[in-house]
């Protein structure tokens, strides 16, 4: 890339520094812009609208401005989703690749960009840069020009030029060549989204072994199973946990299964899928160098007209997300119902103390983990909601309402990985249970009868249970009074492991003798 110092503020030239002209400060300017202004450090770029100032220190330019002066919605930036800034980069470091391969892309620009991108990659401190909102009209472009100006202007800097120098390297004919926000966004989005699910899997993982471990510890004590909130049958609290244990590892199944579709993408589709402006190679080629720079096995949709409109992949996934949402926010009411009291309520394990819990009632202390968790959840499977309209609203070849998809999703990521994590680490983990309260419970409990009606009947079994309730006894007081089974009889059938499995011996031969 020729070096060429540009200085001037021509007409022709894309940069003015320390304009003398420059328009003043006033409230319609993005923050970064008024400031730039005050400080009356700023250049001047112009696009199809006419001429705009901005921070000369800014690596974005005039197509982020305007994006930035349009879309002030959510306050979530780009740069928020460091997984997302990593994406983009990656795409445009692999087309500049496959450009160069095929002559179309000079090897000094291609280097250039290459570089640039390597920057974004390792460098954290070039996400602010991607600062427009995520919530953005336009279908991603302004995420994707935004992502063409920081990389032009990084590598013109990196060269000795400067920012704004497009002369000399174009955002839109060198990086973004034979591309289209239509191929870019949705490929990064699906890079984006793959990164993001990683650190939920390993917190996923980890609360599942918390469980096993908990399992484990529990597995001796003798409950009272339930069934709509009433007593049931016997289980023992390790195997209430290990439920928990295998529902969480079935849903990180579930979720590499989801993930793994995104591996399919549509790079070289350009505009509406038909790859108008690349060259008949360009579409593998640069399939195959994302896939090298990315360590990820990519391959490309069979049908790019219906990858690029098609936002099925994502509707599965976020179906996906809501699962392990749902079930996360059923096991946190489960954990707050199950240490309900500790004095009036089922007491049956106790999670542990977070935080004082009252401002007026001392010594109250509440499940706030898992009260966080259910609220993730909610939060969940509302952006499961907001992503099947995203994905039904669009329209003939493209969906104009990826960002809001691309939004809710690494949104529901980030907060089920912190979510999962401190339910494992500030809740789970230190659950004890009470030994004392769930074997009470089982002795003062009638479901203790159902372990006795394949020996003495239904009928005999519904007698039993009916007069346990009514006079406030034990089955068993009842049982050894009717002489309905033998002590030792019943002392093998109510053994902890007949009582939770299925029966080893003959179910009637304790049956007593009339």
């Amino acid at each position: 890339m020729t070096k060429t110092k540009v200085t001037g503020g021509g007409a022709d030239s894309a940069l003015a520094t320390n304009l003398e002209n420059g328009a003043a400060a006033n409230d319609q300017d993005p923050p970064e812009v008024r400031e730039a202004k005050k400080r009356g450090v700023f250049r001047r770029e112009r696009d199809l609208m006419g001429e705009a100032d901005m921070p000369a220190d800014a690596y974005w330019g005039v197509h982020s401005l305007r994006a930035l002066e349009n879309f002030p919605i959510s306050g979530v930036k780009v740069g928020d989703f460091p997984e997302l800034v990593r994406a983009l980069a990656l795409v445009k470091q692999a087309a500049a690749r496959a450009n160069c391969t095929l002559g179309d892309l000079e090897a000094d620009k291609a280097g250039a960009i290459e570089r640039a991108c390597e920057r974004v990659i390792a460098d954290a401190g070039f996400a602010d840069q991607f600062a427009v909102d995520m919530i953005q009209g336009g279908a991603g472009t302004s995420t994707n020009m935004m992502a063409n100006e920081i990389i032009t202007n990084i590598a013109l800097e990196a060269g000795g030029h400067a920012k704004g120098s497009y002369h000399l390297l174009h955002p839109n004919d060198d990086v973004n060549m034979a591309q289209s926000t239509n191929d870019v966004y949705p490929t990064a989005l699906r890079l984006s989204l793959i990164f993001a699910t990683e650190p939920l899997l390993a917190a996923l993982e980890e609360l599942g072994d918390a469980f096993a471990r908990k399992s484990a510890e529990f597995a001796d004590v003798l409950k009272v199973g339930r069934t709509q909130l009433q007593d049931a049958v016997p289980m023992t609290v390790g195997q209430e946990f290990n439920a928990y244990c295998t529902a969480i590892r079935d849903d990180v199944i579930r979720l590499r299964e989801a993930a793994a579709l995104f591996c399919q993408i549509n790079l070289g589709a350009t505009a509406i899928g038909t790859g108008i402006t690349t060259d008949a190679r360009y579409a593998p080629l640069v399939t195959e160098e994302l896939s090298r720079v990315s360590g990820l096995r990519l391959a490309l949709a069979p049908d790019l007209i219906a990858a690029t409109s098609d936002m099925g992949d994502f509707v599965q996934f976020s179906g996906v997300l809501k699962r392990v949402a749902v079930k996360l926010s059923k096991l946190s009411n489960d954990l707050r119902l199950l240490s309900s009291g500790p004095r009036a309520g089922l007491g049956e394990i106790r999670l542990p103390v977070m935080q004082a819990g009252s401002s007026i009632m001392p010594g109250k202390v509440n499940p706030v983990i898992p009260e966080v968790v259910n609220q993730v959840a909610f939060m969940v499977m509302g952006h499961d909601l907001t992503v099947t309209l995203c994905a039904e609203g669009g329209q003939l070849q493209l969906n104009a309402f990826e960002p809001t998809i691309g939004y809710c999703l690494l949104t529901s990521l980030r907060q089920l990985t912190a979510a999962v994590t401190v339910l494992r680490t500030r809740c789970v983990e230190g659950i004890e249970v009470d030994r004392e309260r769930c074997l009470a419970l089982v002795e003062d409990s009638i479901s203790l009868v159902t372990a006795l009606a394949p020996v003495l009947g239904y009928e005999t079994s519904s007698r039993v249970a009916k007069r346990a309730l009514s006079e406030q006894r034990r089955v068993s007081e009842i049982i050894l009074e009717e002489k309905l089974l033998a002590p030792d009889a019943l002392a093998e059938l109510f053994r902890i492991e007949n009582m939770t499995a299925p029966s080893q011996a003959p179910l009637r031969a304790g049956r007593a003798r009339s």
